[in-house]
């Protein structure tokens, strides 16, 4: 036994040549095609049409969605392997397809088979664009602390709800939200909480775009919804276990946000590596100087470390292993995006007064990784999860 896990065989990587060949894939189009876009796109606020339209033909908006309903049939494994290497050259993009990826989870996990048939092969193809509305002013963490209330009327549901910090929300097509459809108790207050699956012409208006530090490109909005009317088959599971179907689906994208950031630490480690070696003072590299080598193999053990517990956590994901996982992706996101800091901040000192400029990109990547730790869970908040999950799935103790 490897204390809590049952055997070495649970620390397994279940990583195949066809990853390597995702990888690569993925890597040329990043470099030779998203990377001359990157400045102007954060500068724009915008990930260009001309991305969006390649990303349909290389099929990155239904990576783990099934063949038959328009999707690429991968492993979640692939979604880690897109996510790092786009986050490698910009992580604006790789959002935009993080949140997409939880609304076709949504659907195809939880969702009725008429539902599935009738949106998937459009998201997944890229036709349409998803966004996931569950964060409001007063409930983040606090998933069972929303105000949103949908009420049935016949056949349908009158929806109002206030949603905020919402990853595309200004240019999604269908929206995976969440709303109460019966008053919390004082025993159960995640209970009457249902998940919902709405098209914005339906009346999902956009109230503002909100500025943040990091993901310039990314758009995040406040919605609101007055009065919208949604059909009852669009319910997305059953009535009442909408806050389950949150959780479950940030547990999902919570590695890929890991996946994230081990792009942003490799992309800050070779930075680091190849300034070291061609800048040179006192009439030699600064890569023969002890402070620099100090920085260059802590931040090699750190980017292994992420990548190890970001693959790992996918690997327990692949196998089924929910108990495992839960834990190893609240390990591995907490760890990776500060592991990946840690890197960035080496490369900007190693760099000197080049590593605070804009032109060389680190302090893109120092911004866009305090949004890393803020999303799908805050670090914070990770930290408290894994022990306390640890407990609960390996001791049989609730804390």
């Amino acid at each position: 036994m490897v204390f809590p896990l049952k055997s070495l065989e649970d620390l397994k990587l279940e990583i195949s040549q066809d990853h390597e060949i995702l990888r690569q894939t993925i890597r040329e189009f990043a470099e030779k095609e998203v990377s001359g876009y990157v400045d102007k796109g954060e500068s724009e606020r915008d990930v260009p049409k001309v991305l969006k339209e390649r990303a349909k033909e290389l099929g990155l908006y239904g990576p783990d969605v099934p063949t038959e309903l328009g999707g690429q049939g991968s492993d979640y494994l692939s979604l880690l392997v897109i996510s790092e290497e786009l986050s490698r050259v910009w992580t604006s993009f790789s959002t935009l397809l993080l949140v997409h990826w939880m609304l076709n989870r949504a659907i195809y996990k939880y969702g009725k088979e008429e539902v599935k048939k009738k949106y998937l092969p459009l998201t997944a193809s890229g036709e349409k664009i998803g966004a996931f509305a569950n964060t409001e002013p007063e409930a983040g963490t606090d998933v069972a602390g929303i105000r949103s209330t949908a009420k049935k009327v016949n056949d349908h549901y009158i929806i109002n709800a206030r949603k905020i910090f919402i990853t595309n929300g200004d240019i999604a097509d269908y929206f995976v939200l969440t709303a109460r459809t019966s008053p919390p108790s004082n025993n159960a207050r995640w209970k009457g909480i249902t998940m919902f699956l709405v098209e914005k012409e339906w009346g999902v208006k956009t109230v503002s775009r909100i500025e943040t530090t990091g993901l310039k490109a990314s758009h995040t909005t406040e919605i609101i919804l007055e009065d919208v009317k949604v059909p009852a088959e669009n319910v997305i599971g059953e009535e009442g276990m909408g806050f389950k179907y949150a959780v479950e689906s940030f547990d999902y994208a919570r590695t890929i946000v890991s996946a994230q950031a081990v792009g942003i630490g490799q992309s800050a480690f070779e930075k680091l590596v190849n300034y070291s070696l061609q800048r040179k003072a006192f009439d030699k590299p600064i890569a023969e100087f002890q402070i620099v080598q100090q920085k260059v193999s802590e931040s090699f053990a750190d980017l292994l470390t992420s990548r190890f517990l970001t693959y790992w956590a996918g690997s327990l994901y692949n196998k089924g292993k929910t108990d495992e996982y839960i834990v190893a992706a609240s390990l591995a996101k907490f760890y990776a995006t500060e592991a990946a800091e840690k890197i960035v901040m080496r490369a900007m000192t190693a760099h000197g007064g080049y590593g605070v400029s804009n032109s060389i990109g680190l302090e893109r990547m120092l911004r866009d990784l305090q949004i890393l730790k803020t999303y799908e869970g805050t670090n914070d908040i990770q930290r408290v999860s894994a022990a306390r999950q640890f407990f609960y799935r390996f001791m049989g103790i609730k804390i």
